[in-house]
């Protein structure tokens, strides 16, 4: 993946607000069901895969300072002397892969200045305890703890319940208002480089966090964490969103206002019509039922607010009927 400064074209000091313009520029840009382009897809995924790092505070942190890379996965500190990989944090103990494959408690090995004696101690495996839980020691008193549970019989299983779970991933989707009303099913691929297919549920708000159970990151000696998708919903030109309702500012000649008139109403499923009264003022709003989003128990409503609009060049008649009018008001 290229760096996710670049695609989102901000620079490295950039604010957190100046990041989510550009994502939802682009987002709007590059939407599928908006931008026709045979690489739209992969150039959508591509954003928010590059927001969901540089969106969290945390993780654009730690992609600052190096500690993992532009698709999220932590950066490896190398290689121990045994050719164990050495991993940050549990500085002087070294992985064994073969004792793991053999099954044996020594997979993690003390290292020099780690206090710990060379068969694999307690040292490591208090670590993990402490990290896993009881999980981890007695499942490495079993075969294998680093099997599945379906690999290793009655008794692998019995040691995989309860252990930990993988770590759960964050990632998003930007959906439109059109999505939302239709309650689209979308695709996404995730961080992982899995590809799902996510119904939108009714109600579905900015910024609310949807739990994809169990397609999170895999846990060696548990069940597979979950992915926690945030929505984004894409800015419209037409519509706010209120809740469950939606507002829109219709525009409305002078004439119209004054005398009533049937006007056309733009909403997410189509033009309607709606009967305006005769005076109607600038600023007055007429609610249209259930042309809004689908909430969890009722669909929202539309909002149309009048906003009537003067010629755009000057009107002789309008213009002496403004006269007689300010004369008499002033007699």
């Amino acid at each position: 993946m290229r760096d996710p400064y670049d695609i989102l074209g901000v620079s490295r000091s950039a604010s957190e607000a100046e990041i989510k313009s550009a994502f939802r520029k682009l987002a709007k840009k590059w939407h599928p069901d908006q931008n026709k382009d045979a690489k739209a897809a992969s150039r959508f995924a591509e954003i928010n895969s590059a927001y969901e790092l540089l969106g969290d505070a945390e993780k654009r942190g730690q992609f600052d300072r190096g500690e993992i890379d532009a698709e999220g996965k932590p950066r490896f500190t190398g290689f121990g002397a045994g050719g164990g990989r050495r991993y940050e944090g549990f500085e002087g103990f070294d992985f064994d892969p073969a004792a793991a494959a053999r099954g044996r408690g020594g997979a993690w090995r003390s290292g020099p200045g780690a206090g710990g004696g060379g068969g694999g101690g307690g040292g490591a495996e208090d670590i993990f305890s402490q990290l896993f839980g009881d999980a981890f020691r007695q499942a490495g008193r079993g075969p294998n703890p680093f099997q599945q549970a379906g690999q290793t019989g009655a008794r692998g299983g019995a040691a995989g319940r309860g252990a930990a779970k993988g770590a759960d991933i964050n990632a998003s989707l930007s959906v439109s208002l059109e999505d939302i009303a239709a309650n689209a099913k979308k695709r996404i691929l995730l961080p992982n480089d899995r590809e799902v297919e996510v119904n939108l549920p009714k109600g579905v708000s900015d910024g609310q966090i949807i739990r994809l159970r169990g397609l999170g990151g895999e846990s060696p000696i548990g069940e597979p964490g979950d992915v926690l998708l945030r929505i984004d919903i894409v800015p419209h030109e037409k519509f706010t969103v209120e809740g469950d309702n939606l507002r829109h500012r219709l525009p409305v000649p002078l004439e119209d206002a004054i005398l009533g008139a049937t006007l056309r109403v733009p909403t997410l499923t189509g033009a309607v019509e709606m009967k305006i009264p005769p005076m109607s003022s600038s600023g007055r709003t007429f609610r249209m039922r259930g042309k809004g989003l689908p909430g969890k128990k009722q669909t929202g409503d539309l909002l149309v607010t009048l906003e009537i609009r003067l010629p755009e060049e000057a009107d002789e008649a309008l213009t002496e009927f403004a006269r007689r009018r300010r004369a008499a008001k002033a007699a």
